[in-house]
């Protein structure tokens, strides 16, 4: 049964030109569920919030995920995301395993990351062959996630033409970090000194944006293959929850992609 409700957003990710064929994908707001409290909506009901860990209902997370599964082929394939540089081939997956990324060459597979400020980022062959999903949080994106997911795609099949979606995340103008932030995308991104500007007390605001636009690049997705919605989480409460505004309990966003199945 399909449990769709009229007022769930979503944004449907605008791919650089040409886009992918035969590609679905969606990064699901705030709005269209049925939890409340801290992970309602900004009347604090309607929330699609789809995290386990965050203290919401149980039955709320499951009917809320019920929901985004009447948007989309088969169950997404869920991960337990650490902040690391796991990355999993997706029908491989069962449970919800350890890991911060997963792509498939399978139509219908949907590859799925949550976020609440971290940054999630899709991936997309242009002719349709391969899709993934990657959980850019600033530890794992220091790490390589994104050049490791690419890497593990292209092992498969070295012809893929890759375009990169950037989804909503924690903006520049409020993502305060210290020198250690700084040091450690330094380690692997040569130039992430660009994407750091400085503040009182030796901090610093972190454009998550510009750091994995050099990680692609670093992976050989260059800026005419990546597109970026640029929406900030923290600054948009009404669409979005941000676990560094809201706290512990803040709730969880959904990037979902897949291919289309075959008719």
């Amino acid at each position: 049964m399909d449990f769709f409700k009229p007022e769930l957003s979503r944004i449907v990710p605008v791919w650089p030109e040409p886009a992918p064929t035969g590609v679905s994908a969606f990064f699901t707001e705030r709005m269209g569920g049925v939890s409340s409290g801290p992970w309602g909506g900004p009347e604090g009901i309607m929330g699609l919030n789809l995290a386990e860990h965050t203290g919401d209902a149980a039955a709320c997370v499951r009917m809320n995920r019920q929901i985004v599964r009447g948007l989309v082929p088969e169950e997404p394939r869920w991960l337990t995301q650490v902040h690391g540089t796991t990355v999993l081939e997706a029908d491989r997956i069962e449970g919800a395993p350890e890991a911060d990324a997963s792509y498939t060459f399978t139509p219908g597979v949907v590859c799925a990351v949550m976020t609440a400020d971290c940054l999630p980022v899709l991936l997309a062959d242009r002719s349709g062959r391969a899709v993934a999903a990657v959980h850019a949080g600033w530890r794992s994106l220091a790490d390589g996630v994104i050049q490791k997911t690419v890497q593990a795609m292209l092992a498969r099949d070295a012809s893929l033409d890759l375009a990169a979606w950037l989804g909503p995340r924690i903006g520049a103008d409020a993502f305060e970090v210290g020198e250690d932030v700084l040091e450690a995308m330094r380690a692997h991104l040569p130039e992430a000194q660009a994407a750091f500007r400085p503040v009182q007390g030796g901090k610093f605001l972190a454009d998550l944006g510009l750091l994995a636009r050099m990680a692609l690049a670093d992976a050989g997705i260059d800026e005419a293959r990546t597109a970026d919605c640029a929406l900030s989480t923290y600054a948009d409460p009404a669409r979005f929850w941000s676990f560094r505004r809201d706290g512990e309990r803040s709730g969880r966003h959904a990037a979902l992609i897949w291919m289309k199945p075959e008719a």
